[in-house]
C-alpha cells in the first residue's frame, strides 16, 4: 500500500464524519441546498466534498463503483485503507463516484418494485455548482428551488421512475448538492 493512502482522512473521525453526515442528509432532505464540508484530504481526481462523502457513507457493505477517471492505484488504495468499501460493476454498486460524463445512467440498478431503495447513489462530480439553472420542486423544497445541473432530461426521466430510481449528491471542490428521484426537474 502507498503511503499516500494513509494520509488525507478524517482527523478527528467522530466529529469531522458526524458533521459530513450532517450536511449530505441536509442537503438530500433540501433537494438545491449548496452545503460544504471538509476534513477529507484524498488524492487528486478526488475533491474535498468527494473524498468527505465517501468517508461517510462507505464501509465494507456498500459496493463502489469507480469511473475510469477516478479508479487509479492511489484512489483505490486511499478507499480501501479508510473505507474498506469493495469495488463492484456498474450494476451491483450501492454509491458510483465520477464525472458526469464518465457515468453511463443506464448501467446502474434503479432498485426493484419490492426494493426501490436497492438503487445506486451517484456521487457526480461537477466543475460548477451554484443555486443557478434548472427549477427544481417536490419533497424539501417550499415553492422551487434552482440548482446548475449538467443536464435536465435524463432528472426527468428519472423522476418518472419514482419510486425507483437513482439518486444523486454532487460535488464540486469542498462544495456539495443532493437531488433524490423525488425531485421533480424543469
Amino acid at each position: 500500500m502507498q503511503a499516500a493512502a494513509l494520509e488525507g482522512g478524517f482527523q478527528d473521525v467522530p466529529v469531522e464524519a458526524a458533521f459530513a453526515f450532517r450536511q449530505i442528509m441536509t442537503a438530500m432532505a433540501r433537494p438545491g441546498t449548496i452545503r460544504a464540508v471538509d476534513g477529507a484530504v484524498p488524492p487528486a481526481p478526488m475533491s474535498v466534498a468527494a473524498g468527505a462523502v465517501v468517508l461517510t457513507l462507505c464501509d465494507p457493505d456498500t459496493p463502489l463503483f469507480l469511473s475510469p477517471t477516478l479508479d487509479t492505484p492511489e484512489v483505490r488504495s486511499w478507499i480501501t485503507f479508510y473505507t474498506g468499501a469493495p469495488f463492484a460493476a456498474a450494476k451491483d454498486a450501492a454509491f458510483a463516484l465520477g464525472a458526469w460524463d464518465d457515468l453511463s445512467l443506464d448501467a446502474f440498478s434503479v432498485g426493484t418494485p419490492e426494493y426501490p431503495d436497492r438503487s445506486t447513489t451517484l456521487i457526480v462530480a461537477v466543475d460548477h455548482l451554484a443555486n443557478e439553472g434548472a427549477t427544481l420542486q417536490g419533497p424539501g423544497i417550499k415553492d422551487s428551488a434552482t440548482l446548475s445541473l449538467p443536464e435536465v432530461q435524463a432528472f426527468q426521466r428519472n423522476a418518472a421512475l419514482f419510486p425507483l430510481g437513482l439518486d444523486f449528491i454532487f460535488t464540486c471542490q469542498h462544495r456539495l448538492a443532493a437531488l433524490p428521484r423525488t425531485t421533480r426537474v424543469s
